[in-house]
């Protein structure tokens, strides 16, 4: 008869090297506290490793570049996965992703409609602050970083350069998701989503 150990280590072999798991993942196998019990002796036998408080993946090894942990938004991805909640990220993270910042912050913030917390993760934190619904109402992922991006930086701050790189980036959009984001934006952020809109339609 497998040991829970066994039956942990098993499933977690079955997935994807730097996939990442949580104690309730295995409930199947036992209570939480016999599988949170289990994770630790994985931990301490270095099958696993223990990325964060509740979260524990089997790590992927690079030849030059060592272990590679997974990155930040991966664990809020899969944070939101299990909680069925939904994410968009703010500041700093939303700027970087559409190419208008080269700075990863140690601190990220996403927007969530499920519960306000902090993961640490080493020197880094994600932090999940609650928001209201129509935060998280848009539909296009490109036109959601940008009405977030654009407010990071505020109203009448943003360069031509950065309004460029936006406009660049909403094309990427498809006009569906962008004509059903506009309205979710503040005016002076709607007329950069609009330039956009109309060089799309017009090529």
């Amino acid at each position: 008869m497998q040991s829970t150990d066994d039956k942990v280590i098993a499933k977690i072999k079955k997935a994807k090297r730097g996939s990442l798991f949580f104690t309730e993942d295995f409930l199947t196998f036992g209570t939480s506290k016999t599988i949170a019990k289990a994770l630790e002796r994985l931990v301490e036998k270095q099958e696993i490793t223990r990325v964060a408080r509740g979260i524990y993946a089997r790590l992927q090894t690079h030849p030059e570049l060592g272990v590679l942990y997974p990155s930040t938004e991966a664990m809020a991805q899969a944070i939101a996965k299990r909680d069925k909640a939904r994410i968009i990220p703010t500041g700093s993270m939303a700027l970087n992703a559409l190419g208008l910042s080269t700075q990863m912050p140690m601190n990220v913030v996403y927007l969530t409609d499920g519960a306000a917390r902090k993961i640490t993760i080493g020197k880094r934190k994600i932090v999940f602050k609650k928001t209201s619904p129509k935060s998280l109402a848009t539909i296009g992922k490109i036109s959601g970083l940008v009405i977030q991006a654009a407010k990071e930086i505020g109203k009448d701050k943003l360069y031509e350069h950065e309004i460029e790189t936006i406009i660049k980036q909403l094309k990427k959009e498809e006009p569906y998701r962008l004509e059903h984001d506009i309205k979710l934006a503040p005016e002076w952020i709607r007329i950069i989503m609009r330039q956009a809109l109309t060089t799309t339609k017009n090529e």
